[in-house]
């Protein structure tokens, strides 16, 4: 049986017809098309629009540019770090996404009634402590648990990658993220009910020829009044600024690293080639000849490399030698033609 239509109903049928938004021929048809919908859950509202989504992103991009920085002071490699996703979860989604092992550094959000995780895979830490330790990190290790040796290396980086998470949230609002502990096992990790939606932003942390996966899980309960102040274009401008003056305390630091950094400087005399008898025969007294006369220019080596040009000396009765110019590419490759015909 046909449904029937209210009088309300009848009514907006006949304006749509008016209007001319609804064609009568197709109606009779029965061959309207619907438009574009998109289905609404209600277990799972967006406590955050789309705005707040990519002021997000641009807050994170701006920690992920500069935590990048510190990480290339420390390990002395090549290290990217972007931001790949900002996502609304219920936290059972996100605790079941959790490899095992991991690594769940749980953090404080000062100010608020919730905490915060910062989750790093098991091979990123090791990476991080093997790197640190003097290691090549070449071959990405299997993931296992932590030692309590390897956590204490891998919690000065953890403290202070969320000092500068505190600083790229400066331009939305003054929030201290403190360490509060690690944890191993995700089930012994909760800061939310089940039920409740989280922010988890993925980054994707680039280590030479390797990407490891690092997440940020914070409570939207612990954000509400935070989330409410968002501003993208205010955010975007002082994230940038922000990340300006950033960049310049980072070059200044890394300038006064170089610049106290010390190198092997050796003056080398003189080259000669002997054979293994002679050199057998040699004793107290003997005089090898080299391949400088006394009125030639020797060479000075840096950390190895011929660099300098210089002339030897004294100073107050010490051995000194006197820079005269640097070395030139038609420098180099003369010397090494030289040498090479003089052992032949």
């Amino acid at each position: 049986m046909a449904d029937v239509l209210s009088q309300n109903e009848i009514d907006n049928l006949l304006s749509e017809m008016t209007s001319g938004r609804v064609d009568v021929d197709e109606v009779l048809a029965k061959s309207v098309v619907k438009g574009d919908i998109s289905n609404y859950d209600f277990r799972r509202p967006n406590r955050i629009s789309k705005n707040q989504v990519r002021t997000l992103q641009n807050v994170h991009e701006g920690f992920a540019e500069v935590f990048g920085y510190y990480l290339v002071s420390k390990l002395q490699t090549v290290v990217s770090i972007s931001v790949t996703s900002v996502d609304q979860l219920f936290y059972s989604e996100f605790i079941l996404s959790v490899s095992n092992p991991s690594c769940l550094y749980v953090f404080d959000i000062e100010g608020t009634d919730g905490n915060g995780i910062m989750e790093i895979s098991p091979q990123l830490a090791l990476t991080l402590v093997e790197r640190l330790l003097g290691g090549s990190a070449e071959i990405q290790p299997k993931p296992r648990n932590i030692t309590p040796i390897e956590q204490a290396v891998v919690r000065g980086l953890i403290e202070h990658a969320l000092s500068d998470l505190r600083n790229a949230w400066k331009s939305i609002a003054e929030i201290n993220f403190k360490y509060q502990r690690l944890e191993m096992e995700a089930d012994f990790v909760q800061i939310a009910p089940s039920s409740e939606i989280v922010v988890v932003v993925s980054f994707d942390v680039i280590i030479g020829v390797h990407t490891f996966l690092l997440n940020l899980c914070f409570p939207t309960f612990a954000l509400e009044e935070v989330l409410a102040k968002l501003n993208r274009q205010l955010v975007t401008t002082a994230t940038t600024r922000q990340s300006k003056a950033r960049m310049k305390e980072n070059l200044e630091a890394i300038t006064h690293q170089v610049s106290t950094t010390y190198l092997t400087v050796l003056a080398e005399l003189g080259r000669t080639s002997l054979k293994v008898s002679e050199v057998l025969e040699l004793k107290e007294g003997d005089v090898i000849k080299l391949d400088k006369r006394i009125n030639h220019e020797i060479e000075v080596l840096i950390a190895g490399k011929r660099k300098l040009a210089a002339r030897p000396g004294s100073v107050e009765g010490k051995k000194a030698i006197r820079i005269t110019r640097p070395l030139t590419e038609e420098d180099l490759v003369e010397q090494d033609l030289t040498f090479k015909e003089e052992i032949k």
